[in-house]
Order: structure tokens, then C-alpha cells, then sequence
């Protein structure tokens, strides 16, 4: 069979980049398969990071893909829809996560679905930092596809708001594997300049409104002088907010800010360091970092929002707060440290998880569903 999978790939960065590249390798394990990438992601002053781009230090695997769609130019949805149509796959596979994409993708889809199935694999329907115009423009993606596949059933309900009829899937985010196996802890604390001898708990992932790290450090300014805490990630936006939190916390000291995109051979460090990942999100679909957590077997305390209690309190992976604040933030913490029986049990059961979320697994899930979806004739 042959498949083309249109979204971003080397040399962009990023959960969703790595995410295609291990469908794509997964996929080509048994299919002819062609990545189709952007030339153009985001306009630069669109962009909140400090780059949307692989840089020498990051140790990323690389993939082969044809660089055509730019996403506010036009002319090149043509030559991206003129160069999919030249290859004549049987499938066309889009990511889809934001409305800023709906144009451009949603352009190409609509003329795909005629030569071959389109299946779009939804992230977000209802982004995390919602605006007016997200709606229309996300129905206008959809009109274009022929089937759907969303990682959580939070997602699944937020598609059926906006399209009640379409077929669609849910399959679990499957585990990030480029990440090898976890380091030792104790080089681990040293290399990050930690105390071993303190609780470690983990934020790790980009820094943005939504993800809560205000609530979680308000959480730590709570907890005895035997905790520690590490940010790791880039921060999308000013960090002055959250450097007037952590001035004001009575440990500050103790709070260990590594504020820069982690690369791929950086990332067990932080996660052999630490006894527990918190994701205090305000809002949420699925995590990416999750996976990353259950790869390295470190339990995750999170908030009940968006796919979030479903795929890690559903799955005694974690502990899921009763709500979004610091104060049961805090709860969370003090009640995964008491008890030594709570991490073992969420440590047996992330690898139960690990067995199910393989990318094998996602991937011939992905296909029985495409081979549900109607034939195309030849036009």
C-alpha cells in the first residue's frame, strides 16, 4: 500500500515532528510510505519560541520528506495537492492540531479525497487557547476528510460537537521510543546539580498558559523543606510571572529552572532525576509528556482535565487531583510520597501500558480503520 503523510518532519522540532516520524517508520515497516512537509510552518513572528528548528545540539532522527506546503502562501497548496496526486497514494494521513492550519491542509484534503482516502489524526479540536474563529475554520478542515482519528475520548467528544456523522477512531497516543533507556540516577542528579538526598519532582515540556506551571510551584511553596523541583522546557512567552513566584517562595533555592528546548538525547536525565512528573494543566486533550513518562516508568500526578484523568487515573498510571489548584496540587504530592506502595503499583501498571501503546500497535489500528472507509475510483 502506499501512504503519504502530510504535517511536519525533520528539520522541525517538536512532539508532533517526532510523532510523525516514528508513524512513519512504523508504517514503512510493511508499506511504501512518503512524508510530505512544510516549507513553511509558522511565519516567524507567529512563532513564540525561540525556533522552530532542529539546532546542532539536538541528537533528533532524521527523515526524508519533500519540503512543499507553505502555510500562508497560496500557490504552494497547489503544488502540495500537484505533488501528492503525482506519487498516487492509497492514503493520505494529515496531523491536524490547531486552526492555523485549517487552510492550508484543509485545502489539500478537500482535493485529495477524490483520488484517495484521507484519514486526519486530530490532536486538538478545540485548541487550548481558544479564539473566535477556530470553529469555522476547524469544520472547514474536517469537510475534507474521510475518516478520523483522535488520541483521547476528550477529543472524540469535542469532534462530535462539530461533526456528529463523521467516522471516526479513538487509539491511544502510542509511546515515544528514539529516547533509549534510562540513564543512572545517580550520574542523573549530579549532571543536573541536584540534591539526591530530596524528593524530585518534574515539570517537564514547553512552557504555556494552559499547562499550570504557576499552580505547581504555588503547590511547591507548600511542601517541606525535603522537596525539590525542576523545570525543564522552553518557555513560550515572557517567564517574568513565574520568576515572581519563585521569588516569593520560602525554597526557592530549591527550585532548579533549566529554561531551553531539551533535546532528544537530554531528556532521560531529567526523568532518571526525578521520582514524579506533574502536569497541573488548566486545560488538556492528551500528553505527549506522558508518553515520555512511561517510557522512562516515572508516575505522573495530573489534573482530571481534557483526556488527562482518562489515560492516566483510569489507568493507575498516576494520581489525578481533585481539582486545579495549588492547594490539591499539593495533596497529590504528600500522598504519592507516603505510601512507597502507590509508585510501585503505578510503575507495575505504566508497564502494562507500555505493552498496549506500541506504535505497532497504533499503526495497524490506524489501518483496519482505513480499510472501513469507502474505495475511491480513479478520476
Amino acid at each position: 500500500m502506499r501512504i503519504a503523510v502530510l504535517s511536519c518532519f525533520y528539520p522541525y522540532r517538536g512532539g508532533i515532528a517526532q510523532f510523525n516520524t516514528c508513524l512513519t517508520d512504523e508504517l514503512a515497516k510493511e508499506h511504501t510510505v512518503r512524508a510530505f512537509n512544510f516549507k513553511r510552518q509558522y511565519p516567524d513572528l507567529l512563532f513564540p519560541g525561540k525556533t522552530q528548528f532542529v539546532t546542532p545540539t539536538d541528537n533528533i532522527p532524521q527523515i526524508e520528506s519533500e519540503r512543499v506546503l507553505d502555510t500562508v502562501n497560496p500557490f504552494s497548496y497547489l503544488r502540495t495537492v500537484s505533488a501528492i496526486r503525482k506519487w498516487n497514494p492509497d492514503i493520505l494521513i494529515v496531523r491536524y492540531w490547531m486552526s492555523f492550519f485549517a487552510p492550508s491542509l484543509g485545502f489539500v484534503t478537500r482535493r485529495m479525497r477524490s483520488r484517495c482516502k484521507v484519514i486526519s489524526i486530530l490532536d486538538n479540536v478545540i485548541p487550548h487557547e481558544k479564539r473566535f474563529f477556530d470553529t469555522p475554520l476547524t469544520k472547514y478542515f474536517l469537510s475534507g476528510s474521510d475518516g478520523c482519528v483522535t488520541l483521547c475520548e476528550a477529543v472524540e467528544q469535542d469532534l462530535l460537537k462539530l461533526k456528529k456523522d463523521v467516522r471516526h477512531i479513538v487509539i491511544n497516543h502510542p509511546l515515544y521510543s528514539q529516547f533509549g533507556k534510562k540513564p543512572d540516577r545517580a550520574e542523573a542528579m549530579k549532571a543536573l546539580g541536584l540534591d539526591p538526598g530530596r524528593k524530585t519532582i518534574l515539570f517537564f515540556g514547553l512552557i504555556r498558559e494552559y499547562k499550570g506551571l504557576d499552580i505547581l510551584l504555588e503547590a511547591f511553596g507548600m511542601l517541606p523543606e525535603d522537596y525539590q523541583i525542576v523545570v525543564a522546557g522552553e518557555p513560550y512567552g515572557s517567564f517574568a510571572k513565574y520568576e515572581k513566584i519563585i521569588e516569593g517562595l520560602p525554597g526557592k533555592e530549591r527550585v532548579h529552572l533549566f529554561l531551553n528546548y531539551v533535546s532528544d538525547d537530554r531528556v532521560g536525565t531529567f526523568f532518571a532525576a526525578s521520582d514524579v512528573v506533574v502536569l497541573p494543566y488548566r486545560s488538556a486533550t492528551q500528553s505527549g509528556i506522558s508518553s515520555v513518562s512511561y517510557h522512562f516508568e516515572v508516575p505522573v500526578i495530573v489534573t482530571g482535565v481534557g483526556g488527562l484523568r482518562e489515560t492516566i487515573g483510569d489507568r493507575g498510571t498516576g494520581l489525578v487531583a481533585a481539582e486545579g489548584s495549588p492547594e490539591a496540587i499539593r495533596d497529590e504530592i504528600l500522598r504519592y510520597f507516603s505510601d512507597p506502595g502507590i509508585r510501585e503499583d503505578c510503575v507495575r501498571n505504566i508497564r502494562t501500558e507500555k505493552e498496549r501503546l506500541s506504535w505497532g500497535t497504533f499503526c495497524r489500528t490506524l489501518l483496519d480503520f482505513a480499510g472501513t472507509l469507502p474505495d475511491k475510483k480513479e478520476i
